[in-house]
């Protein structure tokens, strides 16, 4: 078979068009936005005609037509379990399309998919994953600005074209994300580290919640809030992501349930006991020491080790506009925010504003808010 056009569009052009998405959920809904910003024709198909409708009425794209072009890229944004036969029947539909999926496993949807397709078709095939989410699901949730400053992970196996990689790095460019390319095992190895076990743990905390009254719940703080935010997630969609990638995220939980046995083992000897058993204090100690180490390795916006940043703490008022006010002024100021996270607990007349900048402008940012009248909590 000799490459179609979507294998010759000139170098120039970003992404090529038009684009089919199939799956009208949260992920291929952004990404219909994106694309269409970024001067892609979208094409959208769902299997439901009534989600297919609203993502038509939302700008995700314009329904699908028989009778129109051949897409040049075909994107699925199915769940793990229904990707692998979906890019199957793109691969077979669109003889001269690209094909890739954006499921958040990708082992067990390429072994799918080498099963039911031949070598040639097998070249026109490439998986990736756009790193972004949001606990909320459904195409209503669909945001444009979605990935922005976000890694892509772009997965291609031993027979994907060369240009298919390339074309994929130019479609993560043109939606503001960050390109990275790895393989299959090491990609699903990843993102039980940094996504799937993080859910379960979230969730586990989370289910402690139920035993607790009113009460003990009302002392609630941003700590508890921080640790279950991912917890308040889609049970359905989560149940198909933990199986497809069951072996990576069984090695990483091993991992903590020994760590886990290990402070069980610790506790046990400390209430009421003067002399506890030796190594106890430690073993608490080294826990929370690896865990400062750990949470420094997570990359800032612009990747890079996180200590490179700072965080100032403000006290910013419970009134309408002063969060705005906030950023108009940082801005006036010249110190760019990293990341930003409001602390507002119940019945407070102010809410923490939690800024992240770079390390080298703490200390002017914390003098110029001051001047300004803003309080600036001491770190």
């Amino acid at each position: 078979m000799t490459s179609g056009p979507a294998m010759s569009r000139p170098a120039m052009s970003l992404v090529p068009s038009p684009i089919r998405i199939i799956g009208t959920g949260l992920i291929g809904g952004s990404l219909g936005m994106a694309l269409g910003a970024a001067g892609a024709s979208v094409q959208v198909e769902d299997v439901s005609p009534g989600t297919m409708a609203l993502a038509v009425e939302l700008g995700v794209g314009h329904a699908a037509d028989p009778a129109g072009p051949a897409p040049q890229l075909v994107v699925v944004a199915a769940p793990p379990d229904a990707t692998a036969q979906l890019v199957v029947e793109a691969l077979h539909t669109w003889p001269e399309a690209l094909v890739t999926d954006v499921a958040s496993v990708k082992g067990i949807v390429l072994q799918g998919i080498s099963q039911e397709v031949d070598a040639e078709d097998l070249t026109r095939y490439i998986g990736a994953h756009p790193m972004a989410g949001r606990e909320v699901a459904g195409v209503i949730s669909a945001r444009g600005d979605l990935f922005r400053g976000r890694p892509f992970v772009i997965v291609p196996h031993p027979s994907t074209r060369p240009e298919a990689i390339s074309r994929l790095q130019g479609v993560a460019t043109a939606i503001g994300s960050v390109p990275v390319v790895m393989g299959a095992i090491e990609h699903d190895t990843a993102v039980a580290h940094v996504s799937h076990v993080p859910q379960v743990l979230s969730s586990l905390l989370a289910t402690t919640l139920l035993e607790p009254g009113e009460t003990a719940l009302g002392l609630s703080g941003q700590g508890l809030r921080d640790t279950t935010r991912i917890a308040d997630s889609d049970p359905r969609m989560w149940v198909e992501i933990l199986g497809a990638n069951a072996e990576a995220i069984s090695d990483v939980l091993d991992g903590v349930r020994g760590r886990l046995d290990g402070i069980l083992a610790a506790l046990a000897t400390m209430p009421g006991d003067p002399d506890p058993a030796v190594g106890s204090r430690r073993a608490l100690a080294e826990l929370i020491a690896d865990g400062n180490r750990g949470v420094r390795r997570i990359p800032g916006k612009h990747g890079g080790a996180s200590d490179a940043f700072s965080t100032v703490t403000v006290l910013v008022p419970d009134r309408p506009g002063e969060l705005g006010r906030l950023f108009t002024e940082m801005g006036e100021i010249g110190v760019n925010l990293e990341d930003f996270h409001l602390e507002h607990n119940y019945g407070r007349q102010v809410g923490l504003g939690h800024l992240a900048v770079d390390a080298s402008r703490e200390e002017l940012l914390t003098r110029e808010l001051s001047a300004r009248g803003w309080t600036v909590a001491e770190s």
